[in-house]
This record gives structure tokens, sequence and C-alpha cells, in this order.
């Protein structure tokens, strides 16, 4: 059994940032913490999320944010009540325990149910905007010839790797916005197979980050995603929708947290410049905005019409007006760029 877990095993005193690293690197969302041989809990990629939205340091040690009252499965209850569990859960893994509380065996999802049996969870049918009207300039030469939302992933563009993402939670009303070389746009989604509904919207002109939603005034009835045309974040977004509506927030930020190791000594001085500190090679940690956002409808209010706007001006005039700006972590390697030529290639490679 611990063979089968080994990639997922860690310490207690693993900080925050390692778990979310960890997490990156074997491509999972649960580990399973152990002290020596103690098995002391499981740790989601939830659990961390929710950790750094009430204010924790990604220093701290994973014990501090332990949940002790997970729910287990037990030797003494009958298959079908694990699974049960399972299914109300959605959980990806299911530890076992025996009468004392010691862990025996290990459930997978994808190893418990057939294929034909995806976890139940309520869909959601929100609209979504995509921004697609750049020039795409950090993939040139390649998008002198075609815009960027239509450059290939595999068998499918990077508009389609979009949407299909919130098609899977149920979103099918798609608006784009676009304005370079929008006729190979429209040209190329209106021979789709119609599974999108889609409605374009122009730009007559570049009209910044977020100005272009001043067009759709009126269009849509319910709280929003909007989406740049060129990213791809490996997160339930109705993960994003529930954290959105739970915290009240007028606009929500979807961030990354990224890491930077110095390569250097840092030093900190004081006065008659006496040293005050010096740390060998730190790693700074900070949020990155993914280009991912959650709006109420009535920040469409907020955007002018007609003029070059960008999201940090509305985030602005949000928090002057006292509205809540909320920021939902994901992990650095969960947000994918395609607009940057090596992350592109990266993710052609293995397509």
């Amino acid at each position: 059994m611990m063979d089968r877990i080994k990639t997922r095993l860690i310490a207690p005193s693993a900080s925050l940032l390692s778990a979310m690293k960890q997490m990156d690197a074997t491509g999972v969302k649960t580990l399973f913490v152990f002290k020596d041989d103690r098995f002391m809990g499981i740790l989601t990629l939830g659990d961390i999320q929710r950790a750094i939205i009430n204010k924790k340091s990604l220093s701290e040690s994973i014990v501090s944010i332990l949940d002790k009252a997970k729910v287990y499965g037990y030797t003494t209850e009958s298959e079908e009540e694990i699974k049960n569990k399972m299914r109300s859960l959605r959980a990806e893994v299911m530890p076992i325990m025996d009468e004392e509380d010691h862990l025996v065996d290990v459930w997978f999802w994808n190893e418990v149910f057939e294929k034909s049996e995806v976890s139940i969870r309520e869909k959601i049918d929100l609209p979504v905007v995509v921004m697609a009207g750049g020039k795409g300039t950090r993939l040139k030469p390649l998008t002198n010839v075609i815009p960027k939302p239509l450059v290939p992933i595999g068998e499918k563009t990077i508009i389609e790797e979009i949407m299909d993402r919130f098609e899977d939670i149920g979103c099918h009303r798609f608006y784009v916005s676009v304005n370079y070389k929008s006729d190979m746009m429209f040209f190329y989604l209106n021979q789709l197979e119609h599974k999108y509904d889609i409605e374009f919207f122009e730009e007559n002109k570049p009209l910044g980050t977020i100005g272009s939603v001043s067009l759709l005034r009126g269009k849509l009835g319910s709280p929003f995603f909007v989406s740049n045309c060129d990213i791809i974040i490996d997160q339930d977004y109705r993960d994003i929708y529930d954290y959105h509506l739970a915290n009240q927030n007028d606009l929500t930020v979807v961030t990354a947290i990224k890491s930077f190791r110095i390569p250097y000594g840092v030093i900190e001085s004081g006065e008659d410049g006496l040293m005050l500190d010096l740390k060998e090679k730190p790693e700074l940690t900070y949020m990155i905005n993914t280009g991912l956002y959650l709006l109420n409808l009535d920040c469409i209010d907020e955007i002018p019409e007609g003029q070059v706007f960008h999201i940090t001006q509305l985030i602005e005039r949000i928090k002057g007006k006292k509205g809540r700006v909320g920021c939902f972590p994901v992990s650095e390697h969960a947000w994918r760029d395609m607009g940057e030529w090596s992350e592109y290639l990266k993710i052609i490679s293995i397509q």
C-alpha cells in the first residue's frame, strides 16, 4: 500500500509552499501526511487554498492546517458505504482505516469506479467572456499570420481549449471580443460543431484589458467569467464561483502562487550601514494575476464606453467604492500562459 502513495508522502513540518510544489511535481491534489510511520491525515489542494485565503503564510507548516474532521472509510464499513462516501465528497482518494485508526488501504476514484461514472457535481451556466482581440505580439511571427486564439494545440486551437474547460462545468454561452484578424475568427469559429453558443462583439479600436466588456451592457443577466484568450487554469472553475459567492465578492481575480529564488545572499542594513540581517539565496513568493476573473453583473456599469480601460482601473474603482475584490489562489503549475513562446512550446511538446 505504501508503494502506491510514496510520491504523495509529506512530513507535517513541511511548508504550505513545499506541499504545493510537491502537488505540482507529481500531478496530484492530495498528499498523505506521515510523522515517521504514523499517519496524521490527508492534505488537499483545497486545504491549502483556504489557508492562503485566510492569510496563512506559505512558510507555515502544514500541521497547522490539517483538518482533523476529514471523512475516511473504515474496514468495518461495507464497500458500498465507502463508495457512497467517495461519491458525496467527490473524493480523489479515500484512506481506509482500521478500528484502531491505522491506515490500512487507500482507494483511488479511478480504480473504484467505472470510467463512465464521474464525480457528481452540480453544473453552473454562467456567461463567459473571452478577450480575443489582441495582436498576440509575444507569439510573433506566428501571429503575423493567424490571430493568437487560433494558434493550434494538438487538434484544437487555444480558444477551443479554453471554451471546452468552461463547457465541462456547464457554461455554454460565450461572448468573444474580437479586433485583430477578426474575419479569420468569424470564419473558423462559425464552422465548428455548434456545442458552443458564441456571440462576437468587436472593438473598433483596442479598448484595453477590460474596456470592450462595456459593449455587453444589458446583454448579460448574471455574474460572468472573463478570460484572456491565452491562459488555461487547471482548476474546477466551480470552486472559483463557490468562493466568489461565499465571500460576497464583487470581483474575483484568479491568482497563481509563483516563487523566485534569488541566487545571492540578500542583506538588510540599518542606520550607518550596519548589517541587520543576511539571508542566503532567499525564496520570494508572490501572487500573480493569471488573467481569469469572475465579475458581478453591476461591474459592467463601472466600465466607461468607448475608452481604453484596464482591469487594474476597474479593480481600483470597485475598491474605491468599498467593494470586495477577492483573490482565489492556484498553484504555479496550474496556470499555463500559452501566450509565451517558452510555455507554448512546452505545451505542444506533450500533446
